[in-house]
């Protein structure tokens, strides 16, 4: 990519330097940094080149929300007023540069509270349907032929991921069909909430936003940021009431887009690790992700607990702490 024509395309001022390759890379995509004489900027060049239509109402949220006042990287659209230009032959989007600290779940659970009640008060009606990976099962069927390729292959996580899997089974009993349904960030994990370098916080990635229930977003919050401390719990469930959340995480069925999520993601790390892609392009990366799920599993003992710390509520079955 040439620095000079990014610049242009977006209206970033004169270019000064753009980074000799990636600066962070996730799941969907990679991200360099430009300055020019106007500021510093994030460019995002995704794995997978999508269309404006299917960019547009995730972006319209994310620019509804730095309106409103939530912590997050500007949109900065191209000169022509779209989200996505082709520059060098490649897809890219731009977002204002934000000095961000790495990935940490222990973070202040205020901070990650009022984050997230901030991010639910913008109300912008949901369009479209709810995606299957927010609140289908992966089922036991797939789980089972998933455990036999990964044993067979010789994956090294194959044992750990078949004594999980009577629970991941139980756990996708409690999934629900979500009911109040509002756009939502839909991926509120500790690699797109973070500390910035000035002490505050900041929410990123807002691509995968669309038609949710916020409760179910707050369980998956809940249990990042609080796994099995019912402290830390409280305190984010405090800060999100006292930031006029709308939402309350108080019966299982909460913990659905959790469920649905974490399984799914489990489900396809497995697959990276037999089938390297893009996404994954080596067994290593593969591994470390599927690890994020085997090493704190989301169990019902864990998500009982949780559940009781913020509302009192014990799941039938499950005693509480």
């Amino acid at each position: 990519m040439d620095a000079a024509e990014l610049a242009d395309r977006f209206g970033l001022g004169r270019a000064r330097e753009l980074s000799d390759g990636p600066v962070a890379q996730g799941r969907q995509g990679e991200v360099w940094r430009l300055e020019t004489v106007d500021g510093r900027w994030a460019v995002k060049v995704p794995f997978h080149e999508s269309g404006e239509d299917r960019v547009r109402a995730s972006t319209q949220f994310q620019e509804a929300a730095c309106a409103a006042g939530v912590p997050a990287p500007a949109v900065r659209r191209a000169t022509d007023g779209r989200i996505l230009a082709r520059v060098g032959g490649r897809q890219v989007r731009v977002y204002e540069w934000v000095d961000l600290e790495a990935p940490d779940p222990g973070m202040d659970p205020v901070l990650v509270g009022a984050a997230v009640a901030a991010i639910h008060r913008v109300l912008v009606p949901a369009g479209g349907q709810v995606d299957p990976w927010y609140t289908a099962p992966v089922g036991a069927p797939a789980w089972d032929r998933l455990v036999e390729r990964l044993r067979e292959a010789g994956a090294p996580f194959a044992g750990r991921l078949a004594a999980l899997r009577d629970e991941l089974v139980a756990l996708e009993s409690w999934l629900e069909q979500p009911v109040t349904l509002r756009t939502c960030h839909r991926d509120l994990w500790a690699d797109n909430i973070l500390r910035t370098a000035q002490g505050g916080v900041c929410v990123i990635d807002w691509e995968n936003s669309g038609p949710a229930d916020p409760g179910q977003e707050l369980a998956c919050v809940l249990f990042e940021f609080g796994r099995s401390d019912p402290g830390r719990a409280r305190a984010l469930m405090s800060a999100y009431a006292a930031g006029s959340g709308p939402a309350t995480v108080a019966r299982r069925g909460d913990f659905s887009m959790l469920i649905a999520q974490l399984g799914h993601i489990a489900e396809i790390a497995a697959t990276d690790w037999l089938e390297p892609n893009v996404r994954n392009p080596d067994r290593a990366g593969a591994a470390a992700w599927i690890g994020e799920v085997l090493d704190e599993p989301h169990t019902r003992e864990v998500l009982g607990a949780l559940l009781h710390a913020v509302s009192g509520t014990t799941p039938p079955g499950h005693p509480g702490p």
